[in-house]
C-alpha cells in the first residue's frame, strides 16, 4: 500500500562522517526525500571513546532534534508536532530515526546529539540530514494493455494528480533500477512477485510515484487468538501488502469460495467448521495465499460402547469393554458398574483378564474433558456360566408320611438356566428345564437316596444327596418259629415278627387273644416249650401311623406219651358170652 511501501530509507550523496577525537556520528544520507503519508527511515551510528583521563564513558543521553535555540534542543519525542510518530532505534551505537505519517512540515534539518559523563563530552551530528516531504504528485494505474501489439500484457499507466503541470517526461524503474524512459505507458508480460515499479518525472526522481507490486504473502489471523469453542464466536483476518490494493478471497480446504471479503465471520462456530482455511490476496499484478488452521474445542459426544467379544460371553474368557466419544480435545473416560466408578484414563477401555458371573450386571461410560461430561447409554453385561452347586430342598420339610404329597426342589445359579435331572440312587426318574420332582401320594418305596444334576452347554454338577425318610404304618407282618422243624416238648422255641415300617414297629404277641408280651423285639421265646404251649399265635405291629396283626401260627408241640388210662367196657358185670372191650389211651 501507498503508505507501508512509501517510505524512504537513505536516499543521498553517499556516506558523511564528522570525528573529533574517536567522537563521531555518521549518517550514510544526509539528503532524503519522501511522501507525504509514508514514513521515513533516517540512518545513523554513532562512536565515542571508550575511555577518556582514565575515566569510562558512559552516555547517559541521545536524542534527535529539528528546532534548536542557543542553549536549547528540543529533543523530537517531546515535540508536539510529533507526537506519537518518532521511534528511536538503540543498541550496538545505532541512533537511527523513524518518523510516521509524514506531513509536509516535517521538511527539516535533522541532527542527532549525545551525551556522555566525560567533561566536555557532549556531541552533535552535523550538518546532520536534510529531509523534504512532498506531497503525492504521480500515480500508476494498473490495467490490461488495450495496444494490437502487447495484448495479453499489464499496462503501466504513469500520471500526474497536478492537472496543471506541463505533461513530463517519465522514467521507469523496475526494483530501483531505471528500465526505460519518457515513456507514460509501461508493458509487462510477466511480473515477478518480488518485483516493484514505480515512475518519476524526468530530473525528478526524489519525488517518484508509489511503487505498484503484487500482494506479499498474506497476513492470517484468528479472532479470538486463545482457544475455540464451540458455539463461539469466531472472525477470520486476512491483510496484504499490495498496490493497488489486494481483493481477498476466503477458502476452506479446495472447497468452494467462503468470502470475498478480507474477514470471514463465523457467529457460532461448529466442530464440523474445523479445518484448514486458506485466504488469497489478489490485484491485477498477481497473487499471493496464505493457510491458516481452525481447530475448534467441543464437550465430548454420546460415547458410543461395545462389548468384545460380540458374541455370548463365557466365564473365565478374556473380554474388554470399550468406550470411544467424539470430543476435542481427546475425552478422559470412567467406566461404572451400577453407579460405583472402575477405571478413568485417556484410553476408554476396561478389560476383565478372566471374567466371572459376579462380573455381571449394567455398566456405562463417562467421557468428560475440561468443556463438559456425558454419559453412555447402559450396557448390559450377560455372563454365561456354568451351573453352581445345586440347592436341594424337600417339602414339606417335616416328617414325611406314606401317602402324603411331597416336592423335591432342585435350583442352581446357570447362565442360560440349567436343566435339571433327579436321580434316585443313580436312576434317572425326570430330566426336564423345571427344577421340581413331585410325588403325588408318596409310598414308603420311595425313600431312599436322592440327588438332583443340573447341567447346561457350559458344564454339569450334582446336588449333594438328599436322604427322603418315609413314615409309614406298619406292613403286613411276617411270622415265623424256629426251628421251623417239628417242635419237640422241652426244646427251646422263637417265634419272630418283623414288618416294615418307619419309625420301627412295636410289637405284641398274642396266644389267642391273649396277651404274651409286648416289644421292640419282635420275638417270643420259649426256653422249654410244652405241650401245653400247643395253639394259634400271632403278632401285632403298631407305630404311630397305625397297626396290623399278622397271619395266625398254629403251634403244634410234639410229645411222649403220658401214662395211660384204660377201661372195660362195658363196666357192670361180664357175663361169659358177652361182648367186652378193653380201651386203651394215652395223652
Amino acid at each position: 500500500m501507498q503508505r507501508s511501501q512509501s517510505q524512504k530509507r537513505a536516499q543521498g550523496q553517499g556516506q558523511v562522517t564528522h570525528s573529533l577525537n574517536d567522537w563521531g556520528v555518521i549518517y550514510p544520507s544526509t539528503h532524503i526525500c519522501a511522501l507525504k503519508g509514508s514514513r521515513v527511515e533516517i540512518l545513523c551510528t554513532y562512536a565515542y571513546p571508550l575511555r577518556k583521563d582514565g575515566r569510562n564513558t558512559t552516555v547517559e543521553e541521545t536524542f534527535w532534534f529539528s528546532k534548536q535555540s542557543p542553549f536549547s534542543y528540543v529533543d523530537l519525542r517531546t515535540d508536539p508536532d510529533y507526537s506519537g510518530r518518532v521511534q528511536y532505534h538503540r543498541g550496538n551505537n545505532d541512533c537511527t530515526l523513524r518518523i510516521t505519517d509524514l506531513r509536509k512540515s516535517d521538511s527539516a534539518v535533522y541532527k542527532f546529539r549525545f551525551t556522555t559523563n566525560q567533561s566536555g563530552g557532549k556531541y552533535t551530528g552535523l550538518p546532520g540530514v536534510t529531509l523534504s516531504v512532498a506531497d503525492p504528485q504521480l500515480q500508476i494505474q494498473v490495467g490490461r494493455s488495450a495496444c494490437i501489439q502487447f495484448p495479453t500484457s499489464t499496462e503501466l499507466t504513469c500520471h500526474s494528480n497536478d492537472q496543471q503541470a506541463d505533461t513530463p517526461s517519465y522514467i521507469w524503474y523496475k526494483n530501483g533500477v531505471k528500465v526505460t524512459e519518457e515513456k507514460r505507458y509501461f508493458h509487462l508480460q510477466t511480473f515477478g512477485r518480488s518485483d516493484r515499479y514505480y515512475c518519476a518525472a524526468k530530473g525528478q526522481k526524489c519525488f517518484r510515484s508509489p511503487a505498484v507490486y503484487a500482494p506479499k504473502p498474506p497476513s492470517v489471523s484468528v479472532s479470538p487468538s486463545a482457544e475455540i469453542v464451540e458455539g463461539s464466536s469466531v472472525t477470520l483476518n486476512c491483510s496484504s501488502d499490495a498496490n493497488p490494493a489486494a481483493n481477498y478471497t476466503w477458502y476452506k480446504e479446495n472447497g468452494n469460495p467462503l468470502s470475498k471479503e478480507s474477514q470471514f465471520y463465523f457467529s457460532s462456530i461448529r466442530p464440523s467448521e474445523s479445518g484448514e482455511f486458506y485466504c488469497t490476496a489478489e490485484n491485477e499484478l498477481g497473487r499471493n495465499s496464505k493457510r491458516i488452521t481452525i481447530d475448534v474445542k467441543y464437550a465430548p459426544r454420546l460415547p458410543s460402547v461395545s462389548v468384545s467379544p460380540s458374541a455370548e460371553i463365557v466365564e473365565g474368557s478374556s473380554v474388554t469393554l470399550t468406550c470411544s466419544s467424539d470430543a476435542n480435545p481427546a475425552a478422559n473416560y470412567t467406566w461404572y458398574k451400577e453407579n460405583q466408578p472402575l477405571l478413568r484414563g485417556p484410553g476408554g477401555k476396561y478389560h476383565f483378564t478372566s471374567i466371572s458371573s459376579k462380573d455381571r450386571g449394567i455398566y456405562y461410560c463417562k467421557a468428560e474433558n475440561q468443556y463438559g461430561h456425558i454419559n453412555s447409554i447402559s450396557l448390559f453385561l450377560h455372563i454365561q456360566y456354568a451351573p453352581r452347586l445345586p440347592s436341594v430342598s424337600v417339602s414339606p420339610s417335616a416328617e414325611i408320611v406314606e401317602g402324603s404329597s411331597v416336592t423335591l426342589s432342585c435350583s442352581s445359579d446357570a447362565n442360560p438356566a440349567a436343566n435339571n435331572t433327579w436321580y434316585k440312587e443313580n436312576q434317572m426318574l425326570l430330566r426336564e428345564p423345571g427344577t421340581k420332582y413331585k410325588f403325588t401320594s408318596i409310598s414308603s418305596k420311595d425313600r431312599g437316596i436322592y440327588y438332583c444334576k443340573a447341567e447346561n452347554r457350559h458344564g454339569h454338577i450334582n446336588s449333594i444327596s438328599l436322604f427322603l425318610h418315609v413314615q409309614s404304618a406298619p406292613k403286613l407282618p411276617s411270622v415265623s418259629a424256629s426251628p421251623s422243624a417239628e417242635i419237640v416238648e422241652g426244646s427251646s422255641v422263637t417265634l419272630s415278627c418283623s414288618s416294615d415300617a418307619n419309625p420301627a414297629a412295636t410289637y405284641t404277641w398274642y396266644k389267642e387273644n391273649e396277651l404274651l408280651l409286648q416289644g421292640p423285639g419282635g420275638q417270643y421265646h420259649f426256653t422249654s416249650i410244652s405241650s401245653k404251649d400247643r395253639g394259634i399265635y400271632y403278632c401285632k405291629a403298631e407305630n404311630q401311623h397305625g397297626h396290623i396283626n399278622s397271619i395266625s401260627l398254629f403251634l403244634h408241640i410234639q410229645y411222649a406219651p403220658r401214662l395211660p388210662s384204660v377201661s372195660v367196657s362195658p363196666s357192670a358185670e361180664i357175663v361169659e358170652g358177652s361182648s367186652v372191650t378193653l380201651t386203651c389211651s394215652s395223652d
